[in-house]
C-alpha cells in the first residue's frame, strides 16, 4: 500500500498547483518541435503535466499509487489538447521501463526526488532521455521545513500529536541522502543549472488542513480517533495569527535541471 493511502482526495484539491513562472523554466529547458514528449515521474494527480499540458503532445506520467493515477486520469483528460497523447502507468521511477524507442525531450520530478533510489532512476534516465534532453528536479518547501511563524505554530502541534521526528506514513522520514544539486553532478546530466522561482501564497485554515492531510506527515490516517482533536488544535493556534482567516506564505521553488555534458543546449 502506497504511503499517500488515504491522501488522494486532498491532494487534488489542496496541494498547491504548479505556478506558471515554472513551467516556463521547463519548457525553456529543451528544444522546441514536435512530437515533444514528457515523462513526469511520481506524476500523482497530475500536477505537473496540468502545468505543462499544453506545452507537450506526447505526455506519459508514471506513479506507484493506482489512486493517483485514477485522479489524474479524471483530471487532466477532459482538459487535454485534442493532439495530445497522454499515457499514465502504474509504477514505480525504479522499475518504469518506456515503451520501445521512445526517449524523454524532458523528465520531471516533482516533489518526490526524496522518496527515490537516486543514483538508480538518474542513470536509468541516461537510456531514457534524448540526446539534448533534460531532467528537471524541483519543489517548493514543505509546511514542515517552513520558517513562517504560523507554519512553525501549525509543526508544533503536529509535533505534539505524533511526536517530534516527522512521520512518513506509518513509518517515519530519514530524509534525501544527498542534495539534488549533487546527485545530478554524480549523474550523467552533470551539467546543472539552478534556477529559483518566488512563489507567494494566501491560505485559510480549510486549505491548510487540506494541505496537511494531502501529506505523509499529517495524513488522516496517522491521528485515528483524534483526528477531529488534531484539526480543532490547528485552527485554534491559527486563530492567534490572523482574525480575517488569511494566511501569507512566502516560498520558493528551486529547480535543477540536468544535462549531458554533450548536449547542444
Amino acid at each position: 500500500m502506497s504511503i499517500f493511502h488515504g491522501t488522494v482526495g486532498f491532494y487534488r484539491q489542496f496541494r498547491p498547483d504548479i505556478p506558471t513562472e515554472v513551467a516556463d523554466v521547463l519548457d525553456a529547458a529543451v528544444p522546441a518541435g514536435s512530437p515533444r514528449r514528457l515523462l513526469d515521474i511520481g506524476t500523482g494527480t497530475g500536477l505537473v503535466v496540468e502545468a505543462l499540458r499544453d506545452r507537450f503532445d506526447d505526455i506519459i506520467g508514471i506513479d506507484p499509487d493506482a489512486e493517483m493515477l485514477t485522479a489524474a486520469e479524471s483530471a487532466l483528460r477532459p482538459r487535454l489538447p485534442a493532439e495530445a497523447q497522454l499515457r499514465l502507468q502504474e509504477s514505480t521511477a525504479e522499475e518504469y521501463t518506456p515503451p520501445a524507442g521512445w526517449q524523454a525531450d524532458l523528465v520531471t520530478i516533482c516533489r518526490t526526488f526524496h522518496w527515490l533510489d537516486q543514483a538508480r532512476v538518474l542513470n536509468q534516465l541516461d537510456a531514457q532521455i534524448s540526446r539534448d534532453g533534460a531532467v528537471a528536479i524541483f519543489a517548493d518547501k514543505s509546511f514542515w521545513v517552513a520558517d513562517n511563524e504560523w507554519e512553525l505554530a501549525v509543526r508544533a502541534v503536529i509535533q505534539e500529536f505524533l511526536g517530534e521526528q516527522r512521520r512518513a506514513g506509518g513509518g517515519t522520514f530519514h530524509g534525501q541522502r544527498r542534495p539534488d544539486l549533487q546527485a545530478l553532478r554524480d549523474s550523467p546530466f552533470n551539467r546543472v543549472e539552478e534556477t529559483v522561482v518566488p512563489v507567494h501564497r494566501t491560505w485559510t485554515a480549510n486549505s491548510i488542513l487540506g494541505y496537511l492531510h494531502s501529506t505523509t506527515f499529517a495524513e488522516p490516517e496517522l491521528f485515528g480517533d483524534r483526528l477531529h482533536e488534531f484539526d480543532e488544535a490547528v485552527r485554534a493556534v491559527l486563530a492567534r495569527y490572523s482574525d480575517t482567516d488569511t494566511f501569507v506564505e512566502e516560498n520558493e521553488f528551486l529547480i535543477h535541471l540536468g544535462r549531458r555534458p554533450n548536449a547542444s543546449r
